[in-house]
């Protein structure tokens, strides 16, 4: 096991897989490569719109796409490894920039300074440790996502993955979810109902520095 202190980025992609390859069902909207996200800009250090992934992460995700497939269901991967640079980025921004031009789509109820003391975005993201990802599912009979009753990094109380203030069916829609991803070994969050880590993480003290890119990858 690589062993790294915390503080210090790790550069090494080569215990990490590239999800599309290795789940090929899989779809990806990779929302800090564009810039529909809680910023509006593309965030630092994803250089591809891709999902990459620790090699037991992934390999943990393939079988949760393989029993959602029989169900009628598709993985929808938002985010997947973050380098610690984009977390830096989030950092900035909350704390020097005073753009608020995403806040009536992403966090209409809360100040800025709010998003870290409430937990919804971390000084140091469990992300850049590779085993952590954000995603939902598609309905593969009608091609759209399941209404899970709230956005992908919505940061407010309907995120959460117990909020019952959501109809049964979109209740149920994350439970689909979240069964799936704890049988498969991986461990919820309570604040957001998307995001799930490998409970047997690889590197839990190792936090990646590398960009999200296929050709750095496969240097």
């Amino acid at each position: 096991m690589r062993t790294n202190h915390k503080n210090v980025p790790e550069m090494d992609p080569s215990g990490f897989v590239l999800l599309a390859d290795h789940i090929p069902q899989i779809v990806q909207e990779i929302r800090y490569y564009s810039t529909y996200n809680f910023i509006g800009d593309r965030i630092d250090g994803y250089e591809e719109p891709c999902a990459l992934l620790t090699k037991e992460a992934a390999r943990a995700l393939k079988a949760v796409s393989g029993e959602m497939i029989v169900q009628g269901y598709r993985l929808k991967i938002f985010d997947a490894y973050r380098p610690s640079c984009a977390v830096r980025h989030f950092v900035l921004w909350g704390i020097e920039d005073q753009d608020i031009r995403m806040k009536p789509y992403f966090y209409p109820e809360l100040q800025k300074q709010e998003l870290f003391a409430k937990g919804y975005i971390a000084k140091m993201s469990g992300h850049s440790r590779g085993s952590t990802v954000d995603l939902t599912l598609l309905d593969m009979s009608t091609g759209k996502e399941l209404d899970m009753g709230g956005p992908f990094d919505f940061f407010g109380e309907v995120s959460h993955p117990d909020y019952r203030g959501i109809t049964d069916e979109q209740y149920e829609n994350r439970m689909l979810l979240r069964r799936a991803m704890i049988r498969a070994g991986f461990r919820p969050i309570d604040c957001e109902w998307w995001h799930f880590t490998l409970e047997d993480e690889p590197y839990p003290d190792t936090y990646f520095e590398f960009p999200v890119s296929s050709e750095y990858l496969r240097k």
